[in-house]
């Protein structure tokens, strides 16, 4: 009996997935659909213009500026030169914000940048 309980507990460790880009954000639509590389990093804004960053591992962590955010950048790429980027924003963020972020990302050399939103459905008006 605890060779089952054992065996569950493992079971549930192993398949559990931590959501580490805490974030909430309403995402913008559309009809196109990429699916995300897992082991992709995360920049997060809000309507507020708070701009959260994540390696993809650990948790997301809020920083002050947008040079902030290239410096990170810059540190991923310097150990993983090909991890992707997910730029997460609020349909209400203002775009001169998201745009500030993807030249940061441009200037630390990242690759490939992902800008994340939700897949419209046939049921959804425009």
């Amino acid at each position: 009996m605890a060779d089952i309980v054992f065996l569950l507990i493992i079971f549930f460790i192993v398949t559990y997935n931590i959501e580490v880009d805490k974030a909430r954000v309403q995402l913008p639509r559309t009809t196109v659909r990429t699916d995300v590389p897992r082991d992709a990093a995360y920049v997060s804004v809000d309507t507020e213009g708070v701009i959260r960053v994540s390696g993809g591992k650990e948790t997301s962590v809020p920083v002050a500026t947008v040079e902030e955010v290239q410096t990170f950048a810059q540190n991923v790429v310097a150990q993983a030169p090909d991890k992707p980027f997910v730029v997460k924003a609020d349909k209400g963020t203002r775009y001169q914000i998201i745009d500030k972020i993807l030249d940061a990302l441009k200037q630390a050399r990242v690759r490939t940048i992902f800008l994340l939103s939700e897949q419209r459905t046939i049921s959804d008006k425009s």
